[in-house]
């Protein structure tokens, strides 16, 4: 469950995405390559697009241009610029929490370890810098956007849930759970937006910190 990143590490990884968004593709001249982009080609361009920019900069005009493609080509997949919209948000609630989720159960890890894994999150390198750049970019979308708000919020009540449950697990009773999982959730989310405070060393001692505080004992 990826988390925010700071505003100068965004910045990087943005102006990178924006240059990978550009030259990642050949030239698309014919029907029959237009025909090959998928709804997906399009969503991944509109995620870059947000992460670089912001929501206002994500249209089909620019996205076309962008992929190479004329403007007729979004429509193969897309009613319109809000079903687009629309489908960037259900991709970032599967694939970030969802799927997440999923996995984590699938794997069946023990929810000491889980916890521990969670704690660890926001440090998974590149992909979680990625992550926490598509997540800053939804939120801040979604503080001027309704749909987009009340997704973030789905996302943020499943992740909260999710983790309650493994606190539960652990025998901790339900006010104490939802209690360790509120920590532990803002701990991951400001872990990587203060991604660049502190040394190697320092982040270590937060992490072990705060996976010894959240296991202790509850006290009835």
């Amino acid at each position: 469950m990826p988390v925010n990143s700071p505003a100068r590490s965004h910045a990087k990884s943005a102006t990178a995405a924006k240059s990978a968004v550009g030259k990642s593709r050949p030239p698309k001249s014919t029907p029959e390559a237009r025909a090959q982009l998928t709804p997906d080609d399009w969503i991944e361009a509109a995620t870059e697009l947000l992460i670089v920019k912001s929501i206002d900069a994500v249209r089909v005009d620019v996205l076309a241009k962008i992929l190479n493609v004329t403007r007729g080509s979004f429509y193969w997949h897309f009613t319109d610029r809000d079903d687009l919209l629309k489908r960037v948000l259900i991709s970032w609630q599967e694939a970030q929490t969802e799927q997440i989720i999923a996995r984590y159960k699938k794997q069946g890890v023990a929810a000491e370890d889980l916890i521990r894994e969670l704690v660890e999150l926001p440090f998974h390198g590149r992909a979680a810098m990625k992550g926490s750049s598509v997540e800053l970019a939804v939120r801040a979308w979604a503080r001027r956007d309704e749909e987009a708000r009340m997704i973030v919020d789905q996302v943020d009540a499943k992740r909260l849930a999710y983790i309650t449950e493994c606190f539960s697990s652990l025998d901790f009773n339900a006010a104490e759970a939802k209690a360790r999982a509120f920590v532990l959730y803002c701990y991951m989310q400001s872990e990587s937006l203060f991604r660049n405070q502190g040394s190697a060393g320092d982040k270590s001692e937060r992490r072990k910190f705060i996976s010894k505080m959240l296991l202790l004992p509850g006290k009835d």
